[in-house]
């Protein structure tokens, strides 16, 4: 079933067309990796399809309801939920006190504090802890849980792994796994292609704004996903 329909989508940032002509869709418990070079407009669209960046044309629908001109917290309470780069935890504040934040949509749901936790172990000690303290590892896993916690039905996954240390991010990667095995449908915004392509069933790769190469992750190897990545051989879906 068909959760999210991109639109011939246009965004932008002044006069710079960040994301323009983008059309694709998401199946409940997909996991589509969003990939593609610094500037490939994949941070800009997640934000359009979040609410949190301004559409300039086209259309978002989320299960089947034209989201497009929506604000950002009235798609979170529909069930969008976005984990942004540089995670934008209130640090002055406890873990806790971020986790409750988001328990104000009040969205029915399997989604609680005692389940994240769960989920991401690492936190359960830093409750008491301000969220400007924690590791940069424990500050993803603290952005995750956030966003979980308002039981989406789409989670939006900004660059989850920038920053951080390997062994950090084979922890993210080990909970994200969780999530997907319970059949969470993911958008995930990833430079990192071998991680990526690890958990993804579906993989758009964005050149310029425009999609470059789209498919399914078993299908589509690694070289082609690189080629299209720094557009070597190929055009873009519109041209």
């Amino acid at each position: 079933m068909t959760v999210l329909q991109v639109q011939d989508l246009d965004a932008r940032h002044g006069l710079l067309r960040a994301v323009h002509g983008v059309s694709f869709s998401v199946d409940r418990g997909d996991v589509l990796a969003l990939v593609g070079a610094n500037g490939a407009g994949k941070t800009t669209m997640l934000r359009a399809i979040a609410g949190a960046h301004p559409v300039r044309g086209g259309a978002i629908l989320f299960n089947g309801t034209d989201v497009t001109r929506l604000p950002s917290h009235r798609r979170a309470a529909l069930g969008l939920a976005l984990v942004p780069e540089g995670r934008r935890l209130f640090g002055p504040m406890t873990v806790l006190e971020n986790l409750k934040l988001a328990t104000a949509i009040g969205r029915p749901g399997p989604w609680t504090i005692e389940t994240v936790l769960d989920a991401f172990p690492n936190l359960k000690g830093k409750l008491r802890s301000r969220a400007s303290s924690l590791s940069g590892g424990e500050q993803q896993a603290a952005a995750i849980c956030r966003a979980l916690l308002t039981n989406p039905e789409i989670i939006l996954l900004d660059e989850i792994s920038l920053g951080l240390s390997p062994l950090v991010v084979e922890g993210v990667y080990t909970a994200l796994r969780r999530l997907i095995a319970d059949g969470t449908t993911i958008i995930l915004v990833e430079q990192d292609l071998k991680r990526a392509l690890s958990v993804a069933t579906q993989v758009i790769c964005m050149l310029e704004g425009k999609i470059a190469l789209a498919g399914s992750a078993g299908q589509i190897s690694e070289d082609e996903v690189t080629e299209a990545y720094f557009g070597i051989g190929r055009k873009t879906h519109d041209d």
